[in-house]
């Protein structure tokens, strides 16, 4: 007779999964728990809503990866980092629609699980909550063989923030005579992954571990640097600053994103050599022979976000956020656009 079969001959194992819902419910708690009820563990996060400081209450909620990053932690044996990019990617944007995260979920899928690498990847999940200000409510852990190859996984996280309406910041206050301030990247993010393995990996034979004298670090150190969560910083800059829109630099660079806030009347006018450009950025450029237009639509080249502020509040604007820990820049304005003009101009 054919022996018996379990769920752990087929490749998923229950008891190491309830084993790692206790690492789970332990990290949790490390994160802010304001208005958290209950524990992790239950079939949904429960969250108390305390909206009696707004009016008239929006939630604002956003949902991201952390894309072929992964593999980049993969090669390294280094799991943490990738955490703290995966809160960035979700609470980052609501952030630039004037909203303060209120708690995070998250999804973790893996071939086979790996208790060293899942506590890696939720730790890191735990410090981006405590650098976003917000908790971890709860999540999901998947085990699926043959989806996933051995040593591969995948994470997603959701965000839930909330924002007072008529505050939303949406860029329709956008206008001529506006400043741009753009605000310094951590390095690469989370965007444009794919082509930094393709030059690094596939063109140019380069080790993960390997030291780059144009970087001053291994390549490791460098790729697998964290997104920089802008929530916190950004709720003080909105409260005491105008501020009339907010570009979150992500995937499209600033040729896709930053037009996402500006009327169709204006264009960006953009100052070139305004901002300090990360090392990586010009060694990725010149290893790849990628064009500039390309280089400006797939990565960040230094620039975490972009806030439109009117002129007068411009200057307030950049020493608050730089006394806030992070470097500013003014890097251009807002200009009437003619019909046919792009949006976005570099000078």
């Amino acid at each position: 007779m054919a022996k018996p079969l379990t769920y752990a001959d087929s490749g998923v194992d229950i008891e190491k999964g309830n084993e790692f819902v206790q690492v789970v419910k332990k990290i949790a708690k490390t994160t802010p728990r304001n208005g958290v009820m209950g524990d992790i563990g239950g079939f949904g996060g429960l969250f108390s809503l305390n909206a009696s400081q707004f009016e008239r209450p929006v939630l604002v909620s956003s949902t991201d990866g952390v894309g072929t990053k992964i593999k980049i932690a993969i090669l390294a044996g280094k799991h943490d980092t990738v955490g703290i990019d995966l809160v960035a990617m979700s609470v980052n944007d609501i952030a630039m629609q004037g909203a303060k995260p209120l708690f995070f979920l998250d999804y973790m899928a893996m071939g086979k699980l790996d208790l060293n690498v899942a506590t890696q990847l939720l730790e890191g999940i735990a410090e981006g909550c405590r650098q976003a200000g917000c908790p971890l409510i709860g999540g999901e852990t998947a085990e699926m063989p043959d989806l996933y190859r051995e040593g591969d996984y995948d994470l997603a996280g959701f965000a839930v923030g909330i924002a007072e309406n008529s505050s939303i910041i949406d860029g329709s206050m956008v206008g001529v005579g506006n400043q741009l301030i753009g605000v310094a990247s951590s390095g690469l993010h989370s965007n444009g992954y794919s082509l930094v393995r393709e030059i690094l990996f596939n063109r140019h034979k380069l080790s993960i571990n390997d030291t780059v004298p144009e970087l001053g670090a291994t390549l490791a150190s460098v790729l697998l640097t964290p997104t920089r969560i802008y929530s916190e910083g950004i709720a003080k800059l909105i409260k005491k600053v105008k501020v009339h829109g907010l570009a979150n630099i992500t995937g499209g660079g600033l040729v896709d994103n930053l037009p996402r806030i500006i009327p169709h009347s204006c264009k960006a006018v953009i100052k070139r050599g305004s901002w300090d450009v990360p090392a990586i950025f010009p060694y990725l450029q010149k290893l790849g022979d990628i064009p500039e237009f390309e280089m400006m639509r797939t990565f960040n080249n230094g620039l975490g976000y972009v806030a439109v502020t009117p002129k007068k509040a411009c200057q307030d604007a950049v020493e608050l956020i730089q006394a806030m820990g992070d470097k500013a820049w003014v890097i251009g304005e807002i200009c009437e656009r003619k019909e046919n003009e792009p949006r976005i101009l570099w000078v």
